[in-house]
Order: C-alpha cells, then structure tokens, then sequence
C-alpha cells in the first residue's frame, strides 16, 4: 500500500530541506561572488554581451537569469545589460544539434555572434559537466572570453575551465538548482541597488 506523508512528516522534510539550502548559501565564496559581480557589472556599464546557457533546470534558471540581468537591472540603474540566452531559440538549438551534434549548441552560437574578449559567458549546471556546457567553457577559455560557472556537487568539468565559479557542493539537484536560482537574484539586486540611479562616478565596483 502506497504510504502517504502526513503534515509532520511534510513539515519536517520541508524544515530540513530549508537549512540545507541555508547551509549550502552561506557556504558560498565570497570573493568568487564578488568576482562574478565585477564581471557582471562591466559587461553591463559597457553593454558587452553577457550570454548565459544551461540544460533543464538550470536552462530554466538561464532564462530568469537573463530576465533579471536585462529589464530588473537596467530599470533605475545606468547600466545596460545586454543579455542574450543560448538556451532559448529552439529553431537555432535545433539546426545544431541536428547538423553538429547537441554537444555543439552552445559553443557554435558563441561562434555564430562572435563573441570576443569583450563579452561574458554565464553557465548554469548542476552537475558541471554536461557536454554541450564543458564545450561552451572550452570554447570561451580558448577566445579568451570570461566566463562564471553555477555549479554544484563536486563542480565537475566546469569547475576548472570558468574563470569564475561559483560552486554549492552538495548531492542534491533542488538544493543546487534553488541555491543558483538564490544567487542569480542576489547578483541582480546587487548590481541594480549599488548602481540606481547613481553618476558614473559613484557606480560601485
């Protein structure tokens, strides 16, 4: 017979679930989150590029990662994010991966825009070493193109190629995925609080 939870025992999972994601957030590095504003906030007072990429979950965190980097930060603020995801037009994710295998997706479209030194790349991958990820990092390190990495559990391949890596190292893909989601608001609200409506001379580094 199939055992339902009872309120205690939901209560008690969500409680527990809760200070794991505590843990896990105040486990975070600072200066590898202080980096990753500083390469944020230039791409943005320059308008550089910023692409972001992620698989599933976390493509679902690249999109919102790209909303609030685009309309919640340059709203007030005069920073202009130039945000573009790789994970969102389907007819181009598709043509790749249909033509050069789905380990491409990601890195052909940084080729296609022809992102230089200039720009950022920002992945987003649990478990850090998701093919079409690790080739986008390889593809960035290889142009000189900046790069931050979310990642989780031991960090992976993304790990070690990201300029930045922001890394929550726990076995658990929903606290690694809410933990990203947590630190994407936090970078956003950083950026548009340190720098609303402030004079170029007053904009926080």
């Amino acid at each position: 017979m199939m055992k339902v939870l009872n309120m205690t025992e939901s209560y008690d999972y969500l409680s527990s679930y809760a200070e794991s994601l505590y843990n896990a957030l105040k486990g975070v590095d600072k200066d590898q989150l202080y980096q990753a504003y500083r390469l944020l906030f230039e791409a943005a007072w320059h308008g550089h590029p910023v692409f972001v990429a992620g698989n599933g979950g976390s493509a679902a965190i690249a999109e919102h990662f790209t909303c609030d980097h685009s309309k919640g930060v340059w709203q007030g603020t005069r920073l202009i994010p130039n945000m573009i995801s790789l994970s969102s037009n389907m007819a181009l994710i598709t043509a790749i991966a249909n033509d050069h295998g789905y380990d491409e997706i990601f890195s052909r479209q940084l080729m296609y825009n022809n992102a230089g030194t200039r720009d950022l790349l920002v992945v987003v991958s649990s478990s850090g070493n998701s093919p079409n990820i690790v080739k986008a990092l390889e593809y960035a390190h290889e142009h000189a193109i900046p790069s931050i990495a979310l990642v989780g559990f031991t960090g992976g391949k993304a790990k070690d190629l990201a300029s930045v890596c922001i890394h929550i190292p726990v076995n658990n893909y929903g606290i690694v995925e809410d933990a990203h989601q947590a630190i994407m608001h936090s970078l956003a609200h950083t950026l548009k609080i340190n720098n609303k409506q402030a004079d170029a001379k007053e904009l926080i580094l």
